[in-house]
Protein backbone atom coordinates (compact mmCIF):
# COMPACT_ATOMS: atom_id res chain seq x y z
CA UNK A 1 0.00 0.00 0.00
CA UNK A 2 1.78 3.25 -1.02
CA UNK A 3 1.67 6.03 1.41
CA UNK A 4 -1.09 8.14 -0.05
CA UNK A 5 -3.27 5.31 0.70
CA UNK A 6 -1.69 5.33 3.99
CA UNK A 7 -2.18 9.14 4.39
CA UNK A 8 -6.26 8.21 3.35
CA UNK A 9 -6.68 5.74 5.76
CA UNK A 10 -5.75 8.30 8.42
CA UNK A 11 -8.15 10.75 7.77
CA UNK A 12 -10.75 8.84 7.49
CA UNK A 13 -10.26 7.04 10.45
CA UNK A 14 -9.94 10.40 11.90
CA UNK A 15 -12.96 12.47 10.61
CA UNK A 16 -15.62 9.37 11.30
CA UNK A 17 -13.88 8.87 14.86
CA UNK A 18 -14.44 12.82 15.07
CA UNK A 19 -17.95 12.63 14.17
CA UNK A 20 -18.53 9.46 16.40
CA UNK A 21 -17.47 12.07 18.78
CA UNK A 22 -20.18 14.52 17.84
CA UNK A 23 -22.85 12.34 18.32
CA UNK A 24 -21.87 11.84 21.78
CA UNK A 25 -21.66 15.02 22.37
CA UNK A 26 -25.36 15.32 20.66
CA UNK A 27 -26.50 12.61 22.93
CA UNK A 28 -25.30 14.59 25.85
CA UNK A 29 -26.98 17.68 24.20
CA UNK A 30 -30.23 16.07 23.99
CA UNK A 31 -30.56 14.65 27.44
CA UNK A 32 -30.04 18.85 28.26
CA UNK A 33 -32.95 19.72 26.06
CA UNK A 34 -34.99 16.95 27.97
CA UNK A 35 -33.88 17.87 31.55
CA UNK A 36 -34.48 21.65 31.08
CA UNK A 37 -38.19 20.78 28.95
CA UNK A 38 -36.71 22.51 25.78
CA UNK A 39 -38.08 19.98 23.36
CA UNK A 40 -40.74 22.41 22.57
CA UNK A 41 -38.52 25.20 22.37
CA UNK A 42 -39.06 25.33 18.77
CA UNK A 43 -42.22 24.67 17.71
CA UNK A 44 -41.30 23.94 13.87
CA UNK A 45 -38.44 22.29 12.44
CA UNK A 46 -36.18 23.03 10.53
CA UNK A 47 -36.52 26.26 11.31
CA UNK A 48 -37.49 27.53 14.80
CA UNK A 49 -40.79 30.03 14.60
CA UNK A 50 -39.99 30.32 10.99
CA UNK A 51 -36.72 31.90 10.99
CA UNK A 52 -33.44 30.72 10.94
CA UNK A 53 -32.07 32.62 13.89
CA UNK A 54 -34.23 32.42 16.29
CA UNK A 55 -36.78 35.16 18.91
CA UNK A 56 -34.94 36.38 21.80
CA UNK A 57 -38.44 37.98 22.99
CA UNK A 58 -41.99 37.07 22.81
CA UNK A 59 -42.54 40.57 21.21
CA UNK A 60 -40.98 39.51 17.66
CA UNK A 61 -43.76 36.80 17.20
CA UNK A 62 -47.39 37.44 16.15
CA UNK A 63 -49.89 37.73 18.60
CA UNK A 64 -51.62 34.03 17.48
CA UNK A 65 -48.57 32.74 17.38
CA UNK A 66 -49.53 29.81 19.73
CA UNK A 67 -52.37 28.82 17.10
CA UNK A 68 -49.58 29.55 14.08
CA UNK A 69 -47.60 26.53 15.09
CA UNK A 70 -50.48 24.64 16.18
CA UNK A 71 -51.72 24.56 12.91
CA UNK A 72 -48.54 24.08 10.62
CA UNK A 73 -48.08 20.95 12.93
CA UNK A 74 -51.22 19.40 13.06
CA UNK A 75 -51.17 19.61 9.42
CA UNK A 76 -47.89 17.94 9.16
CA UNK A 77 -49.39 14.84 11.25
CA UNK A 78 -52.29 14.47 9.17
CA UNK A 79 -49.53 13.20 6.57
CA UNK A 80 -47.95 11.53 8.87
CA UNK A 81 -50.73 9.69 10.26
CA UNK A 82 -51.71 8.77 6.49
CA UNK A 83 -48.06 7.23 6.02
CA UNK A 84 -48.33 4.98 8.92
CA UNK A 85 -51.82 3.69 7.72
CA UNK A 86 -50.33 2.98 4.75
CA UNK A 87 -47.53 1.29 6.21
CA UNK A 88 -49.91 -0.52 8.25
CA UNK A 89 -49.01 0.67 11.87
CA UNK A 90 -52.50 0.89 12.59
CA UNK A 91 -52.49 1.90 16.59
CA UNK A 92 -49.86 4.23 16.61
CA UNK A 93 -51.03 6.35 13.66
CA UNK A 94 -54.40 6.24 15.81
CA UNK A 95 -52.77 7.30 18.79
CA UNK A 96 -51.27 10.07 17.33
CA UNK A 97 -54.74 11.24 15.82
CA UNK A 98 -56.37 11.15 18.78
CA UNK A 99 -53.67 12.82 21.46
CA UNK A 100 -54.81 15.86 23.22
CA UNK A 101 -50.99 16.35 24.25
CA UNK A 102 -50.43 17.17 20.72
CA UNK A 103 -53.03 19.89 21.19
CA UNK A 104 -50.91 21.60 23.61
CA UNK A 105 -48.78 24.63 21.99
CA UNK A 106 -46.26 25.96 25.04
CA UNK A 107 -45.71 29.56 25.42
CA UNK A 108 -42.80 31.43 24.51
CA UNK A 109 -39.31 30.78 26.64
CA UNK A 110 -36.84 32.47 25.42
CA UNK A 111 -34.04 30.56 27.30
CA UNK A 112 -35.81 27.11 25.50
CA UNK A 113 -36.13 27.89 22.48
CA UNK A 114 -32.42 29.11 22.07
CA UNK A 115 -31.29 25.62 24.26
CA UNK A 116 -33.47 23.58 21.44
CA UNK A 117 -32.19 25.88 18.94
CA UNK A 118 -28.30 24.99 19.58
CA UNK A 119 -29.11 21.16 19.84
CA UNK A 120 -30.36 21.75 16.50
CA UNK A 121 -26.93 23.80 15.39
CA UNK A 122 -25.01 20.83 16.65
CA UNK A 123 -27.27 18.59 14.72
CA UNK A 124 -26.37 20.30 11.42
CA UNK A 125 -22.27 20.23 12.21
CA UNK A 126 -22.85 16.28 12.56
CA UNK A 127 -24.65 16.34 9.37
CA UNK A 128 -21.78 18.36 8.16
CA UNK A 129 -18.98 15.52 9.45
CA UNK A 130 -21.37 12.59 8.31
CA UNK A 131 -21.02 13.71 4.38
CA UNK A 132 -16.93 14.30 5.01
CA UNK A 133 -17.29 10.78 6.35
CA UNK A 134 -19.05 9.84 3.32
CA UNK A 135 -16.39 12.01 0.91
CA UNK A 136 -13.49 10.61 2.67
CA UNK A 137 -14.32 6.88 2.81
CA UNK A 138 -15.13 7.67 -0.86
CA UNK A 139 -11.67 7.98 -1.59
CA UNK A 140 -10.67 4.28 -0.25
CA UNK A 141 -13.44 2.92 -2.49
CA UNK A 142 -10.57 0.61 -4.26
CA UNK A 143 -9.30 -0.53 -1.23
CA UNK A 144 -12.52 -1.61 0.76
CA UNK A 145 -16.02 -0.62 -1.56
CA UNK A 146 -17.72 -1.26 2.09
CA UNK A 147 -16.31 1.23 3.44
CA UNK A 148 -17.72 4.08 0.94
CA UNK A 149 -21.51 1.89 1.20
CA UNK A 150 -21.34 2.08 4.95
CA UNK A 151 -20.71 5.54 5.27
CA UNK A 152 -23.72 6.59 2.42
CA UNK A 153 -26.12 4.08 4.10
CA UNK A 154 -24.99 6.42 7.39
CA UNK A 155 -25.52 9.38 5.58
CA UNK A 156 -28.95 8.06 4.58
CA UNK A 157 -29.76 7.18 7.93
CA UNK A 158 -28.77 10.83 9.32
CA UNK A 159 -31.33 12.08 7.05
CA UNK A 160 -33.51 9.95 8.26
CA UNK A 161 -32.60 10.21 12.10
CA UNK A 162 -33.15 14.06 11.24
CA UNK A 163 -36.83 13.94 9.73
CA UNK A 164 -37.69 11.81 12.63
CA UNK A 165 -36.25 14.61 14.66
CA UNK A 166 -39.03 16.74 12.78
CA UNK A 167 -41.35 13.98 13.83
CA UNK A 168 -40.56 14.92 16.89
CA UNK A 169 -41.35 17.93 17.07
CA UNK A 170 -44.77 18.15 15.31
CA UNK A 171 -46.07 15.12 17.63
CA UNK A 172 -45.37 17.81 20.57
CA UNK A 173 -42.48 15.23 21.81
CA UNK A 174 -44.90 11.98 21.25
CA UNK A 175 -43.28 9.31 24.13
CA UNK A 176 -42.36 6.40 21.55
CA UNK A 177 -41.46 8.94 19.04
CA UNK A 178 -38.47 9.97 21.24
CA UNK A 179 -37.24 6.41 21.92
CA UNK A 180 -37.04 5.75 18.20
CA UNK A 181 -35.07 9.06 17.86
CA UNK A 182 -32.69 7.64 20.53
CA UNK A 183 -31.95 3.97 18.97
CA UNK A 184 -31.24 5.38 15.95
CA UNK A 185 -28.97 7.75 17.50
CA UNK A 186 -26.77 4.44 18.76
CA UNK A 187 -27.06 2.88 15.62
CA UNK A 188 -25.22 5.83 13.71
CA UNK A 189 -22.54 5.88 16.44
CA UNK A 190 -22.41 1.75 16.12
CA UNK A 191 -21.88 2.03 12.28
CA UNK A 192 -19.26 5.05 12.69
CA UNK A 193 -17.84 3.24 14.95
CA UNK A 194 -17.44 0.27 12.41
CA UNK A 195 -16.26 1.87 9.40
CA UNK A 196 -13.69 3.28 12.14
CA UNK A 197 -12.70 -0.13 12.68
CA UNK A 198 -12.95 -1.83 9.30
CA UNK A 199 -10.70 1.33 7.77
CA UNK A 200 -7.99 0.39 10.87
CA UNK A 201 -7.61 -3.24 9.39
CA UNK A 202 -6.42 -2.09 6.14
CA UNK A 203 -3.02 -1.18 7.20
CA UNK A 204 -2.86 -3.55 10.29
CA UNK A 205 -2.78 -7.29 11.10
CA UNK A 206 -4.76 -8.37 13.70
CA UNK A 207 -2.87 -10.44 16.05
CA UNK A 208 -4.07 -13.16 18.43
CA UNK A 209 -4.86 -11.73 21.72
CA UNK A 210 -7.31 -13.82 23.59
CA UNK A 211 -7.96 -17.41 23.91
CA UNK A 212 -11.60 -18.45 23.82
CA UNK A 213 -13.07 -15.60 22.25
CA UNK A 214 -16.05 -17.47 21.16
CA UNK A 215 -17.63 -17.65 24.78
CA UNK A 216 -16.11 -14.43 25.61
CA UNK A 217 -17.87 -12.89 22.42
CA UNK A 218 -21.19 -14.59 23.60
CA UNK A 219 -21.12 -12.89 27.58
CA UNK A 220 -20.97 -9.67 25.73
CA UNK A 221 -23.51 -10.23 23.19
CA UNK A 222 -26.00 -10.88 25.87
CA UNK A 223 -24.75 -8.24 27.67
CA UNK A 224 -24.96 -5.61 24.59
CA UNK A 225 -28.42 -6.86 23.64
CA UNK A 226 -29.50 -6.35 27.39
CA UNK A 227 -27.70 -2.88 27.83
CA UNK A 228 -29.62 -1.98 24.20
CA UNK A 229 -32.72 -3.22 26.11
CA UNK A 230 -31.85 -1.33 29.80
CA UNK A 231 -31.33 2.27 27.48
CA UNK A 232 -35.12 1.68 26.16
CA UNK A 233 -36.67 1.14 29.18
CA UNK A 234 -34.94 4.17 31.03
CA UNK A 235 -36.15 6.01 27.81
CA UNK A 236 -39.59 4.76 29.11
CA UNK A 237 -39.05 5.78 32.82
CA UNK A 238 -37.83 9.16 31.49
CA UNK A 239 -41.35 9.74 29.64
CA UNK A 240 -42.83 8.83 33.23
CA UNK A 241 -40.79 11.54 34.55
CA UNK A 242 -41.68 13.63 32.43
CA UNK A 243 -45.29 13.42 32.74
CA UNK A 244 -44.86 13.38 36.83
CA UNK A 245 -42.93 16.60 36.08
CA UNK A 246 -46.30 18.26 34.30
CA UNK A 247 -48.87 17.01 37.24
CA UNK A 248 -46.16 18.92 39.71
CA UNK A 249 -45.59 21.88 37.62
CA UNK A 250 -41.84 20.53 37.44
CA UNK A 251 -42.02 21.35 41.20
CA UNK A 252 -41.13 19.27 44.52
CA UNK A 253 -38.58 16.87 42.34
CA UNK A 254 -37.80 15.10 45.69
CA UNK A 255 -41.70 13.37 45.19
CA UNK A 256 -41.27 12.10 42.03
CA UNK A 257 -39.75 9.07 42.50
CA UNK A 258 -42.38 7.76 44.43
CA UNK A 259 -45.00 8.31 41.88
CA UNK A 260 -42.85 6.11 39.60
CA UNK A 261 -44.97 2.92 38.45
CA UNK A 262 -43.03 -0.67 37.83
CA UNK A 263 -40.83 0.21 35.35
CA UNK A 264 -38.97 2.27 37.52
CA UNK A 265 -38.00 -0.17 39.31
CA UNK A 266 -37.60 -3.29 37.02
CA UNK A 267 -35.13 -0.96 35.48
CA UNK A 268 -33.15 -0.10 38.55
CA UNK A 269 -33.01 -4.32 39.76
CA UNK A 270 -32.13 -4.79 36.32
CA UNK A 271 -28.83 -2.41 36.48
CA UNK A 272 -27.71 -5.18 38.81
CA UNK A 273 -27.82 -7.93 36.79
CA UNK A 274 -26.45 -5.94 34.15
CA UNK A 275 -23.52 -5.64 36.97
CA UNK A 276 -22.82 -9.19 37.74
CA UNK A 277 -22.65 -10.10 34.13
CA UNK A 278 -20.26 -7.72 32.97
CA UNK A 279 -18.12 -8.27 36.44
CA UNK A 280 -18.42 -12.27 35.00
CA UNK A 281 -17.57 -11.01 31.62
CA UNK A 282 -14.32 -8.92 33.05
CA UNK A 283 -13.30 -11.25 34.86
CA UNK A 284 -13.09 -13.68 32.37
CA UNK A 285 -11.16 -11.02 29.78
CA UNK A 286 -8.53 -11.34 32.88
CA UNK A 287 -8.31 -14.54 33.02
CA UNK A 288 -8.01 -15.30 28.65
CA UNK A 289 -6.53 -11.85 27.31
CA UNK A 290 -2.92 -10.46 27.10
CA UNK A 291 -2.86 -7.21 29.66
CA UNK A 292 -1.46 -5.36 27.00
CA UNK A 293 -4.08 -6.05 24.13
CA UNK A 294 -6.98 -3.61 23.36
CA UNK A 295 -9.72 -5.83 24.45
CA UNK A 296 -8.41 -6.21 27.98
CA UNK A 297 -8.18 -2.36 28.00
CA UNK A 298 -11.28 -1.49 26.49
CA UNK A 299 -12.95 -4.22 28.99
CA UNK A 300 -11.40 -2.07 32.11
CA UNK A 301 -13.24 1.13 30.70
CA UNK A 302 -16.82 -0.36 30.56
CA UNK A 303 -16.56 -2.05 33.98
CA UNK A 304 -15.81 1.61 35.04
CA UNK A 305 -18.89 3.19 33.12
CA UNK A 306 -20.86 0.80 34.21
CA UNK A 307 -20.18 1.57 37.81
CA UNK A 308 -20.67 5.55 36.55
CA UNK A 309 -24.29 4.49 35.33
CA UNK A 310 -25.33 2.95 38.54
CA UNK A 311 -24.34 5.65 40.51
CA UNK A 312 -25.57 8.29 38.44
CA UNK A 313 -29.09 6.65 38.34
CA UNK A 314 -29.36 5.41 42.25
CA UNK A 315 -27.81 9.27 42.98
CA UNK A 316 -30.99 10.29 41.02
CA UNK A 317 -33.41 8.12 42.75
CA UNK A 318 -32.00 9.13 45.91
CA UNK A 319 -31.45 12.79 45.47
CA UNK A 320 -34.66 13.83 43.84
CA UNK A 321 -33.51 13.43 40.12
CA UNK A 322 -31.22 16.62 40.20
CA UNK A 323 -31.46 17.91 35.98
CA UNK A 324 -27.68 17.89 35.54
CA UNK A 325 -27.49 13.87 36.34
CA UNK A 326 -30.34 12.98 33.53
CA UNK A 327 -28.08 13.88 30.79
CA UNK A 328 -25.06 12.44 32.47
CA UNK A 329 -26.78 9.29 32.62
CA UNK A 330 -28.00 9.34 28.89
CA UNK A 331 -24.77 9.52 27.98
CA UNK A 332 -23.06 7.05 29.73
CA UNK A 333 -25.47 4.54 28.67
CA UNK A 334 -24.60 5.38 25.77
CA UNK A 335 -21.14 5.14 25.94
CA UNK A 336 -21.28 1.85 27.15
CA UNK A 337 -23.76 0.72 24.19
CA UNK A 338 -20.60 2.27 21.74
CA UNK A 339 -17.52 0.34 24.28
CA UNK A 340 -19.48 -3.11 24.32
CA UNK A 341 -19.80 -2.64 20.22
CA UNK A 342 -15.69 -1.86 19.75
CA UNK A 343 -14.49 -4.92 21.87
CA UNK A 344 -17.75 -7.25 19.87
CA UNK A 345 -15.68 -6.12 16.99
CA UNK A 346 -12.01 -6.75 18.50
CA UNK A 347 -13.78 -10.50 19.62
CA UNK A 348 -15.36 -11.13 16.20
CA UNK A 349 -11.47 -10.77 14.43
CA UNK A 350 -10.20 -12.75 17.43
CA UNK A 351 -13.15 -15.63 16.71
CA UNK A 352 -11.49 -15.58 12.80
CA UNK A 353 -8.08 -16.28 13.87
CA UNK A 354 -9.34 -18.84 16.04
CA UNK A 355 -11.07 -20.94 13.14
CA UNK A 356 -8.17 -20.20 10.33
CA UNK A 357 -6.04 -21.72 12.65
CA UNK A 358 -8.26 -24.80 13.22
CA UNK A 359 -8.87 -25.01 9.34
CA UNK A 360 -5.12 -24.77 8.88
Amino acid sequence: MNQKNHKNIRSFRRISLVTAIAVYFLILVGGIVRSTGAGMGCPDWPKCFGSWIPPTAVEQLPDNYQEIYLNKRLEKNERFVKMLHGLGFHQKAEEIKHSKAILVEEEFNATKTWIEYLNRLTGAIIGLLVIATFVYAFRLRKEDRMLAILSFANLLLVIFQGWIGSIVVSTNLLHWMITVHMVLALLIVCLLLYVHYRAFKLNHTIQPKTERPNYLYGVLVVGFLLMIIQVVWGTQVREEIDLIALQFGSLFRSEWISHLGVNFMIHRSFSLVLLFLHLWFVYKVYMFSYRSSSIFKWSQVLLVLIFIEIITGASMAYFGIPAFLQPVHLLVGSLIIGVQFVILLQLSDQKSIVLNTSNS
